[in-house]
């Protein structure tokens, strides 16, 4: 994992990106706030009331010495804020609703992002992945040509990293939004120095069962060239088609992936899911994520179950997808 983050640190050095923490009254906040600071390669942006959140951190036992910290009760832009969002929203929020949903710390700091006066945004330890997402679809919005946005893990395991998508956003996916987690899943890998090969998942390898769901994920892979046709991508593959290359050899000997994929797309959120939960209960990976992949600007979810290390981590990640 040291290897995976050092990357990272390179990448952002002397950068000094701009990450907002919504949360900033949360102890795992403070701390990873605190610690990212002090290395310098992020400059944290801490929402809410100075003088409560310098008490909380004094009472956590950590510094916030190098935090940003912005009072949506005090900030001077926040009249322009709320034009820009009005205008933002094209008619479907007033003056009087901007005003009061920019009180909100998440839509506060979407708004910070959205008006460049931060890099990207991470939230989540005390709110739902809703809470996060719908401010950054509402006013970030997807990139030019994506559709959704998509949640993707990083699975690693000593030097094994794997990108595993979409594990946590998209329920039933179309053959066209398949094609979209594949491409934005590439872009996402060169991040964390995977040169990406993309197998298509499914419950057959090749056309060896025929059904909706299979011709789906062949539609995919089509649909996904015509996006890059650099990408190296196939399927459709059961597991272990992708991954084993005796397997690959005997289902897909004709196949550019030969049991050497490092990109698994799921058909479904069900399958995503349960997949990268087994990866990490019973094969020991960590699973980094999940990464928010679409949107015009970074902004990522972290889990309310989150620790300090997966703040921090978040965070260098957030930060490396806006360079």
């Amino acid at each position: 994992m040291s290897d995976l983050f050092s990357t990272l640190k390179e990448k952002l050095h002397n950068e000094h990106k701009r990450i907002v923490f919504p949360e900033a009254m949360d102890e795992r906040i403070l701390k990873a706030a605190g610690r990212l600071a002090k290395e310098s390669q992020v400059k944290p942006v801490l929402i809410g009331n100075e003088e409560k959140i310098k008490q909380k951190a004094t009472a956590v036992e950590t510094t916030i010495i190098g935090c940003d910290i912005i009072d949506p009760d005090n900030y001077e832009k926040f009249e322009e804020m709320v034009n820009r969002f009005v205008e933002r929203r094209k008619g479907k929020a007033t003056k009087e609703d901007a005003e009061k949903l920019l009180k909100d710390e998440n839509y506060f700091g979407t708004m910070l992002v959205y008006m460049n006066e931060a890099d990207g945004l991470v939230s989540g330890a005390a709110h739902s992945t809703a809470d996060t997402v719908r401010p950054a679809l509402q006013i970030i919005k997807t990139k030019e040509g994506i559709k959704k946005t998509s949640g993707v893990f990083i699975m690693v395991r000593e030097d094994e990293k794997y990108v595993f998508a979409d594990c946590a956003i998209n329920i039933a996916p179309t053959s066209e939004d398949l094609a979209e987690i594949a491409v934005e899943s590439a872009e996402t890998a060169h991040l964390f120095g995977i040169e990406p090969r993309v197998a298509m998942l499914s419950f057959s390898t090749k056309g060896s069962a025929k059904s909706p769901e299979t011709e789906k994920v062949e539609k995919a892979i089509a649909l996904a060239k015509e996006k890059n046709g650099a990408l190296v991508i196939d399927g459709e593959f059961q597991f272990d088609a992708a991954f084993v290359p005796s397997v690959a050899q005997k289902k897909a000997p004709d196949s550019p992936i030969q049991g050497d994929a490092n990109i698994f797309i799921f058909p479904s959120l069900e399958a995503g899911n349960i997949g990268y939960k087994i990866a990490q209960r019973l094969g020991n990976f960590e699973a980094v994520g999940p990464i928010l992949q679409g949107l015009n600007r970074p902004v990522n979810d972290l889990s309310r179950g989150c620790n300090e290390e997966d703040v921090y981590k978040l965070a260098l990640i957030t930060a490396a997808q806006s360079l």
